[in-house]
């Protein structure tokens, strides 16, 4: 790490010659394998970027002018090159630096960069603001992976670049999909001669010609870039979808060449107009393991950086994932009933579809980035009369949320919706945290809203869904391990908005809403201690909430606490006040526990449900403080 210990700032960068740059890149890649074997994070996306990263903050003058990375998955040498290479063995750990960009963390964090398919609409809205604000020479770069670029907002942001006045870059970094099947000897020739310095001088020297004689005035521009591109397409024999945007297209280069990715961007950067530089990488590059199974070593986990070998904490007999009993439930049910079909929007294996695109895969669709289109998508099918489960995180159906009002529940669609990692989900921090679907979902007619208490009850609220309801359907379950070893039960119909009591009490009575009911019983549990008898109520449903259970607690607990892993505002808490409220229960106290109003940082889970208090230890604490509230009234 001779040259990279010395690296505190791109400026850095700037005086080193070729063969110290690419001894950069090497050192940025073992830096980043070793950091990641013992602090698990995003692996194979950033270990691709390594080149394209040292390119750019060698030629362009960060922070002033601005990257904009889409998704912080390939940006690790963007932080470590950017001053946090000594805290990088904090990263996504509570209290150390974000696994995404963050312009809170750093200047040269341009923009929050946790959802995809983002980058080009904020870049463009960067590079308008550039020139409306005499900012001539402020560059603008968006770098968007192939992945994010069947986000519908991506094709929003191309749609609207060329409209406005801006020099945007747009770095497509292809290391998936062939999006133009580039081959011989004209497409290099084009390449190289597109990106030359002399060419586009010449091009440039023409238009002002043609402008100055008014021969030219922006739709002839136009016009006249169509047929370049037009041209440029019977040359080469393909045609993409870029030059059809109006936007000045090349590629498709080797993004781990670093002379080749210097010259060419290089060649570019002073350009006017919006342009694309297409360039093919390698997730993984540079590590075998990651390179021959890339989506393995996305997210790896902890790893022997010698052998490859992926480290499990999995013990024998542990409950399994909550993702994989939904997984394992929905192909049962699929072979069960041929109507039944998968939506995910490019998380089969985060969401477990994997299992019924193996035994079905004419039936389970993996429909890319696209939230919005998963949801439009299950709810054609359903008008059909198929049965969609539509698998979408919780934090990613943000995204989606008109095609849920609009598309679904309008229609009164049988869409069953299962939002995974719902709740506080860990690392990943705030652009990912699952807490808001309770709140904003439950003002949405038709819908029935669900959080199961373990695994069983999943099982059942599935086959509720499908069985025991006509219209759609929100089941909403969080990230990581359930509680039950013995997971698999005889599935059966449960009355929807019906909850239940899980324990008599006389002090207190606590009202919970999915799995952190679990928590709230260990903490009742421990309550007892303390000469506390509470009284544990699993409401199952927050739509219908069950008016019945409500008017019982009402008329017997004077003091009421309800717990939820998600927003205190607008949640089962508000849901329960409302209820008391409207129905004329005003003697009442009631206590709201939940994720309070502020975006939670990252860290471990077991970290984020104590700083939210939400653990056994927090639970137990707001308990204690209430009963002391309860006796000082008294």
């Amino acid at each position: 790490m001779e040259l990279l210990k010395n690296i505190n700032s791109p400026d850095d960068l700037k005086n080193m010659t070729m063969d110290q740059l690419l001894t950069v890149c090497s050192e940025l890649r073992e830096f980043i394998i070793d950091h990641l074997s013992h602090n698990p994070g995003h692996f194979a996306s950033s270990l691709g970027t390594v080149e394209l990263t040292v390119a750019l903050h060698y030629l362009y003058n960060t922070p002033y002018d601005r990257l904009v990375w889409d998704v912080g998955h390939q940006a690790y040498s963007h932080k470590i090159l950017t001053g946090r290479r000594d805290v990088f063995h904090t990263n996504r750990k509570f209290g150390g630096i974000s696994g995404f960009t963050n312009p809170e963390e750093s200047e040269y964090d341009t923009f929050i960069a946790g959802h995809a398919s983002t980058s080009i609409s904020a870049a463009l809205g960067m590079a308008v603001a550039a020139n409306l604000q005499n900012q001539p020479n402020q560059h603008v770069v968006a770098i968007i992976g192939d992945g994010a670029m069947t986000g519908g907002l991506a094709f929003e942001g191309l749609n609207n670049a060329s409209s406005q006045p801006n020099n945007l870059l747009i770095i497509l970094n292809d290391n998936d999909m062939s999006i133009d099947a580039n081959v011989g000897g004209m497409k290099e020739y084009l390449v190289k001669m597109t990106s030359s310095s002399a060419y586009n001088r010449m091009r440039y020297g023409i238009y002002k010609q043609f402008k100055r004689r008014n021969l030219i005035d922006d739709e002839k521009k136009n016009f006249i870039l169509r047929f370049n591109n037009s041209l440029k397409s019977l040359l080469t024999r393909q045609q993409n979808i870029f030059e059809g945007f109006n936007i000045r297209y090349f590629g498709v280069v080797d993004g781990h060449d670093l002379p080749s990715l210097v010259r060419i961007l290089g060649n570019i950067q002073n350009m006017k107009g919006p342009k694309l530089l297409h360039i093919r990488t390698t997730k993984g590059k540079g590590y075998k393991p990651a390179e021959d199974a890339a989506t393995v070593w996305h997210a790896p986990g902890l790893f022997n950086k010698e052998t490859g070998e992926r480290i499990s904490k999995k013990k024998i007999n542990q409950p399994q994932l909550y993702q994989d009993v939904f997984g394992h439930t929905l192909t049962e049910m699929a072979a069960a009933n041929e109507k039944i079909v998968g939506v995910t929007p490019a998380m089969p294996t985060g969401c477990s579809m994997v299992h019924m695109m193996k035994e079905f895969p004419s039936r389970a669709f993996d429909v890319g980035i696209a939230e919005a289109h998963a949801v439009t998508f299950s709810a054609g099918m359903a008008k059909e009369g198929l049965i969609p489960f539509c698998n979408i995180y919780s934090s990613f159906m943000q995204r989606a949320y008109d095609q849920v009002i609009h598309d679904v529940a309008l229609q009164n669609l049988k869409v069953i919706m299962c939002l995974d990692r719902a709740g506080l989900v860990g690392e990943d921090g705030a652009t990912h945290h699952g807490a808001f679907d309770l709140a904003y979902l439950r003002f949405i007619p038709n819908l029935v809203i669900s959080a199961p208490y373990n695994e069983h009850d999943l099982r059942n609220l599935m086959y509720t869904a499908v069985y025991g309801n006509s219209g759609p359907f929100v089941i909403r379950y969080p990230r990581g391990q359930g509680e039950l070893v013995e997971w698999k039960n005889e599935m059966k119909i449960i009355p929807i908005g019906k909850g239940r009591k899980l324990k008599d009490g006389k002090d207190i009575a606590l009202l919970s809403i999915g799995t952190i009911g679990n928590t709230a019983a260990a903490a009742i549990e421990k309550a007892k201690e303390h000469d506390m008898d509470i009284a544990h109520y699993d409401m199952l449903f927050l739509k219908p909430i069950d008016k019945e259970l409500l008017k019982e607690v009402a008329e017997n607990y004077t003091t009421i606490v309800t717990i939820e892993n998600g927003s205190i505002e607008g949640g089962m808490g508000s849901a329960v006040l409302e209820f008391f409220a409207d129905n004329g229960y005003n003697n009442l106290k009631v206590h709201r526990l939940g994720i309070a109003d502020e975006f939670v940082t990252h860290g471990s889970t077991k970290d984020l449900l104590h700083y939210c208090k939400l653990d056994q230890k927090g639970v137990l604490e707001s308990l204690i403080k209430i009963r002391e509230f309860k006796e000082i009234e008294i």
